[in-house]
């Protein structure tokens, strides 16, 4: 009976343990099924964008949707980047604008 109690007890501390540990570990976390894990160096043409999207995790992007729908991701940092947001920004108020 003491070594079925204790094989008992094994088991849950191992339970405890593999739950913790699974918690804490990078491959724990979701991962959106579209996000960035290489970073294009290509400028784009800004006529060719539709949308963005900025991301954190994995890495710092932001990803840029084609008209096409193709998804590119850059890094934010670049120049051309944030006038690629700004005109996209822009774009978006002037369409809201003539919605309403």
């Amino acid at each position: 009976m003491k070594l079925y109690n204790l094989a008992i007890m094994v088991l849950f501390c191992l339970g405890i343990l593999t739950m913790h540990t699974a918690r804490g570990s990078v491959g724990s976390q979701i991962i959106r099924r579209s996000s960035c894990i290489n970073l294009s160096t290509k400028e784009l043409d800004i006529r060719g964008l539709a949308n963005y999207e900025n991301q954190n995790i994995p890495v710092k992007a932001v990803m840029f949707i084609t008209k096409g729908g193709i998804k590119i991701c850059v890094e934010p940092e670049l120049k051309w980047v944030k006038q690629a947001i700004k005109y996209l920004d822009q774009r978006r108020v002037i369409k809201k604008t003539i919605i309403n």
